[in-house]
């Protein structure tokens, strides 16, 4: 919601109708500011909004309502619907308009004295009075496109703030102090579309509310006898947004599925809510941004991987430009996929990744090179006596080195500040009693750590909290609430932060592949008896297998329809009588545009997946000017590839020759597509050096 006159923003709301009209009537947080928004109700199609200008005081407000009811007491007067915390949205199926409103709402937490909610209940309320509304509103059609969009739960997982932009990060609120329309057209507000027409409209948003969907927990914590607060934000992109073997890999505009910012934000406790200072840390987790797909099946648990040939790598050149636009240089990416496979399937994409990311940094300068790090992270933890988080912790900090994080101090005033006045600086107004704070940053994130393995959801988890971990250490040193910056995995600060990262794994877990995330490594971390935890994890593959085979498909259609990439027409087929979304690029108005990725070719014999051209994959030339010792091995010799070592971790990157290589078991070359990271495992010191 924009600001009101004096930082006020309308937060509570009262509905009532007429006839002809619903009156929305919504005031803010101290009683001072009333507003009154117009419905019209006779309109049988179209949707009708008028904003009363004037700003009302709770007898004024009163008054008009009693001289609305007199008005129409022929017609049955005015009556009282419902209260309700904001309006989510419009939506239009085959027939009428409906306003989704949220009727309850849960404080989740607090963010520098601005307040966030979470949706306890929600409602749909149809906007035409039943003697106007069409007869196609009862259809059956009709009906199961409202219990599609009713089928996406906003009790779980949405959150909002009236006054604070938590769609985006810190830093990001700090840099650009844009508010409004641009808020709402980022990629993390997932209601854009159910508010597009009433912001056009009205050319504000001081009635609605802008949805971020992913987690938020905010807990007090304690270290040296000091209470701090800590806060986990993930935001999930509503680009390219769906289910685990509906949505993969990368589109044409450069978007990855399962696209998650993760936030960790800590500030020392304070009565007033407003810290002195405050630091925060983000990290990124998506799809593998090559073109690259699966089929739902349920015949088999892990269906085969089929890549499409992306010329020139365009769209995963697309991919890392917008991260750059987004966090600014490095880009350092952990890749945790497999590196050899009986039956080759995510080594594949390991190499062409490798070889993407090796076509792209030779037209890019030195310093704005990717930085590519690969980690075969289910190997790691197979191997007795590998401390699998302690190795990822060092990684972490070597890449905090180079990413830093931010670091605010903060000073409050008796009254407002001028946003303009300064740079490098950010106000925040209190939206209850006028107190505001200026935000300066003594350091700032540059650059980000973006992880994935194959779904992102069960091994990135678990370096996404290494990397956690070692910012965390960082965070409370800079707020001298510690006098090192580290903390050790056996500390008791570790385990709160695990149940951190473990809730928000599973719960994006759940959102994008069905089940609960698999935490075999933070089950071993804590000492779970063995057992338990292997029929734990069977539990989730089956849940995970079944929710992917059977309920994924029409979530997807719920997406969909939800975040406006599918809308209804009469006289177009239906959502649900379309092929399956995977092969398809949702269009406007009720249609369909077709893929080319529907007409990829696969080898169904040995698992190879062949390319419009015919060619495996491993054998395509990335460029003109690839010298030999670039390329990758071809696709059947990845079986013939020597087992390395077990006395050794494996963690290896090439410039280069993406080919694995294998290092003596004394050390472990990280090698930075330009940098060699030198890593000897007997003192775990992590060195840099020059290619």
């Amino acid at each position: 919601m924009e600001a009101m006159r004096g930082g006020k923003f309308l937060q509570k709301f009262r509905l009532y109708e007429t006839r002809s009209k619903f009156y929305l009537v919504g005031r803010d947080k101290s009683r001072t500011l009333w507003r009154v928004l117009k419905i019209d109700r006779l309109e049988s199609t179209d949707l009708g909004i008028q904003e009363d200008p004037t700003s009302y005081t709770e007898n004024e407000c009163q008054e008009l309502l009693w001289r609305i009811h007199e008005g129409n007491r022929l017609t049955g007067g005015l009556k009282f619907v419902t209260k309700c915390y904001g309006i989510i949205g419009f939506m239009k199926f085959l027939g009428p308009y409906y306003m989704v409103v949220i009727t309850r709402r849960r404080k989740v937490g607090t963010i520098c004295g601005h307040d966030i909610y979470s949706i306890g209940k929600s409602e749909m309320i149809a906007i035409p009075c039943p003697i106007v509304c069409p007869n196609v509103a009862n259809s059956r059609d009709e009906n199961r496109y409202k219990r599609l969009l009713c089928s996406v739960d906003l009790t779980k997982d949405f959150f909002f703030s009236y006054s604070y932009n938590i769609m985006r990060s810190l830093q990001k609120n700090i840099n650009d102090k844009n508010t409004g329309h641009v808020v709402y057209e980022t990629m993390f507000v997932w209601n854009e579309f159910l508010t597009r027409a009433m912001r056009n409209h009205l050319k504000n948003t001081d009635w609605t509310v802008a949805l971020v969907h992913g987690f938020f927990k905010q807990s007090k914590l304690a270290v040296s006898g000091k209470d701090f607060w800590l806060t986990l934000i993930a935001r999930r992109s509503r680009h390219f947004a769906g289910t685990r073997f509906m949505k993969r890999g990368v589109n044409e505009k450069g978007r990855v599925a399962n696209d998650v910012e993760t936030e960790q934000i800590v500030f020392e406790d304070t009565p007033d809510d407003i810290p002195s200072q405050i630091t925060s840390v983000v990290q990124h987790r998506g799809s593998i941004p090559l073109v690259w797909f699966q089929e739902t099946s349920r015949l088999n648990i892990r269906p085969e991987i089929t890549l499409k040939s992306d010329v020139d790598y365009k769209a995963t050149r697309l991919h890392f430009e917008n991260l750059v636009l987004r966090y600014g240089n490095p880009i350092v990416i952990l890749n945790l996929i497999k590196t050899r496979e009986k039956k080759p399937r995510e080594s594949l994409l390991r190499a062409e990744f490798a070889k993407a990311i090796h076509y792209i940094n030779k037209g890019l300068p030195n310093d704005e090179r990717l930085k590519f790090l690969h980690m075969d992270l289910s190997k790691l933890s197979r191997r007795k006596g590998t401390n699998v988080l302690g190795l990822l912790n060092k990684v972490a900090s070597d890449v905090l080195e180079l990413t830093d994080l931010l670091h605010c101090e903060i000073t409050t005033s008796s009254k407002p500040l001028d946003a303009s006045s300064g740079q490098g600086s950010s106000d925040i107004k209190r939206n209850d009693d006028f107190c505001a704070a200026t935000m300066v940053p003594l350091l700032l994130q540059k650059g980000v750590l973006r992880t994935n393995c194959i779904d992102c959801l069960d091994r990135t988890n678990v370096a996404q909290f290494a990397y956690g971990l070692a910012a965390l250490g960082r965070q409370l040193h800079v707020l001298k609430l510690t006098e090192e910056p580290k903390i050790d995995l056996h500390d008791p600060l570790a385990d709160d932060l695990m149940d951190f990262y473990e809730r928000m794994g599973d719960t994006l877990a759940i959102q994008y592949g069905g089940s609960a995330a698999h935490n075999k490594i933070f089950c071993e971390q804590r000492g779970q008896w063995k057992a338990a935890t292997q029929s734990q994890e069977f539990l989730r593959t089956l849940q995970r297998y079944y929710n992917n085979a059977y309920t994924d498909p029409e979530k997807q259609d719920a997406i969909n329809v939800f975040l406006g990439h599918f809308q209804p027409q009469q006289g177009k087929p239906p959502l649900w009588k379309l092929d399956s979304d995977q092969h398809y690029n949702i269009g406007r108005q009720g249609t369909l545009s077709e893929e080319t990725g529907r007409f990829i070719k696969r080898s169904l014999s040995d698992g190879n997946i062949l390319c419009e051209n015919s060619a495996p994959v491993s054998d395509r030339n990335v460029g003109e000017n690839n010298t030999a010792n670039s390329e990758l091995l071809p696709v059947q010799q990845l079986d013939d590839i020597r087992e390395p070592t077990d006395s050794a971790p494996e963690i290896y990157m090439c410039e280069t020759n993406p080919c694995p290589r294998y290092v003596k078991p004394c050390s472990i070359f990280l090698i930075f597509c330009g940098e060699i990271l030198n890593w000897t495992l007997d003192d775990f010191s992590l060195s840099m050096s020059a290619v």
